[in-house]
C-alpha cells in the first residue's frame, strides 16, 4: 500500500494551538494562522522579523518584559537543545494590539527545539495558549474560597495565628481548608482539611464540609464524634470522598489537646522546651474510605505554657519525587530552630523555610495556636 503525501505546510497551518516557528539566531520563518489571531499581527509584519526587536522602539511598553521572557528562553532552548515551559506571562493589550477586551491577557507558553540531520538545532517551535480565562476562573475561585475561611481573628481569649497560600503555578485553586470553634469554657475547636481537586467544585465541596464540622464540633462531644458526623454527612456531597481532615480541640482548663484524624498529616505539638511531638495516636482513613463503619479513634495529650499546636495542610511539606518523612523532618527542625518566637514570627518562618524558591505547586494552610 502506498504511503499518502502529507503536506506538512498545511498541517502547521491547521494545528489548532498557536505555533510560530524561529531560526535559533531567533528570526521568524513561519508562523500559522491561530498564531496570527492570538497575538493579533499579520503574516506580512512578522516573517524574517527578528524578535528582540519587539518593543525596541518602545522601550517603556508594558510588555518589554514579557518580550525578554520569551527571547531569554528561546536562546536557552537553541543552546541546550532542551524544551522548555514558560511561566505565565502577562500580556497587556495597548494600542493597535486591543481586541476590545480591556482586562489582561495571560499566555502559556512553550519552546521546543527541532533538530536537523546532523542533530544541532535548526528551528525553534514556538507555542502560546492564550489561559486569560482560565486565569479569571481561578481569581472567581479564589475569592469563593476565601469567603468561605473564617476571617483570621482571635479566637475567644487566646488569640490564633493563621496563614493561607494559594500554589503559584497551577491556574486552579485547590480544596485545602481550616476552621476555628470557640467552645464552651476555655476551650478551642480548630481544625484543618483538604479535598481531592481543584477549581470551582473543590472550592465549593470545601465550603460544606468546613460549616458542617464546624456545626459538628459544637455539639458533638469531642473531635472524633465530630468526624463521625462529617462523615456521614459526607456521603451526600458529591466529590466529598478521600477529603483529609485533622481535628483538635484544645482545652486550656485542663491543659489538654484531644484530637482525630482522617487520614490528615499529623499536627505537630512544638513543646515549650523545643521538642517537637506529632500527634498521631487517633488516625483513621481519609473520609469515605472507611471499609467499617464505627466510632472513629481519638487521643489526649498534654501541653505546658509557652507551647504552640501547629496544623498545616500538605503543601507546607510535600515535594514531588520525595518521601513524606523527609517533609516532615524538614518541619520538625523548623520549629525546633524557631523555637521561642510569638506566633506570627513562627508561622512566617516556617513558610520560608519549607517553601521551595520556585514557589509551592499545592495550596496551603497553616494554623498555629500559642497555648
Amino acid at each position: 500500500m502506498r504511503e499518502p503525501e502529507i503536506d506538512y505546510k498545511a498541517v502547521f497551518q491547521a494545528l489548532p494551538g498557536a505555533v510560530a516557528l524561529l531560526t535559533p539566531q531567533l528570526f521568524f520563518t513561519d508562523v500559522n494562522e491561530e498564531w496570527l489571531r492570538v497575538v493579533g499581527r499579520s503574516r506580512e509584519h512578522v516573517i524574517g522579523h527578528y524578535m528582540p526587536d519587539d518593543y525596541a522602539d518602545s522601550p517603556d511598553h508594558p510588555n518589554v518584559a514579557v518580550a525578554r521572557n520569551i527571547e531569554e528562553s528561546l536562546r536557552r532552548v537553541a543552546e541546550t537543545g532542551k524544551p522548555e515551559t514558560m511561566e505565565l506571562q502577562r500580556f497587556e493589550p495597548t494600542g493597535t494590539e486591543r481586541t476590545g477586551v480591556a482586562d489582561s491577557r495571560y499566555w502559556s507558553m512553550t519552546n521546543i527545539p527541532v533538530l536537523g540531520a546532523d542533530g544541532r538545532v535548526a528551528l525553534l517551535l514556538h507555542r502560546v495558549e492564550e489561559v486569560s480565562e482560565l486565569i479569571q476562573a481561578r481569581v472567581v475561585a479564589l475569592s469563593l474560597q476565601e469567603a468561605m475561611l473564617p476571617a483570621p481573628r482571635p479566637a475567644g481569649r487566646h488569640p490564633v495565628t493563621v496563614r493561607y497560600r494559594p500554589a503559584v503555578d497551577t491556574l486552579d485553586v485547590g480544596g485545602d481548608w481550616y476552621d476555628l470553634v470557640d467552645l464552651p469554657g476555655e476551650r478551642l475547636g480548630v481544625a484543618v482539611g483538604d479535598v481531592v481537586g481543584h477549581g470551582l467544585s473543590a472550592a465549593g465541596v470545601m465550603g460544606q464540609l468546613r460549616s458542617a464540622l464546624s456545626a459538628a464540633s459544637r455539639s458533638a462531644g469531642g473531635p472524633a464524634r465530630a468526624l463521625e458526623i462529617l462523615e456521614l454527612y459526607a456521603r451526600s456531597v458529591v466529590g466529598a470522598e478521600n477529603t483529609t481532615v485533622a481535628n483538635a480541640f484544645v482545652d486550656w482548663d485542663s491543659r489538654d489537646i484531644t484530637y482525630s484524624s482522617a487520614g490528615h498529616l499529623p499536627p505537630a505539638l512544638l513543646r515549650s522546651d523545643g521538642t517537637v511531638e506529632f500527634l498521631d495516636r487517633a488516625t483513621d482513613p481519609p473520609l469515605g474510605a472507611r471499609l467499617e463503619d464505627g466510632p472513629w479513634p481519638q487521643a489526649t495529650t498534654s501541653f505546658t505554657e509557652g507551647a504552640f499546636l501547629v496544623l498545616y495542610t500538605d503543601g507546607l511539606i510535600e515535594r514531588r519525587c520525595e518521601d513524606i518523612d523527609i517533609g516532615l523532618a524538614r518541619l520538625v527542625q523548623s520549629l525546633a530552630h524557631h523555637h521561642g518566637a510569638d506566633a506570627d514570627t513562627l508561622a512566617d518562618a516556617l513558610l520560608a523555610d519549607l517553601f521551595p524558591p520556585a514557589g509551592i505547586r499545592d495550596d496551603t494552610a497553616l494554623v498555629i495556636v500559642p497555648l
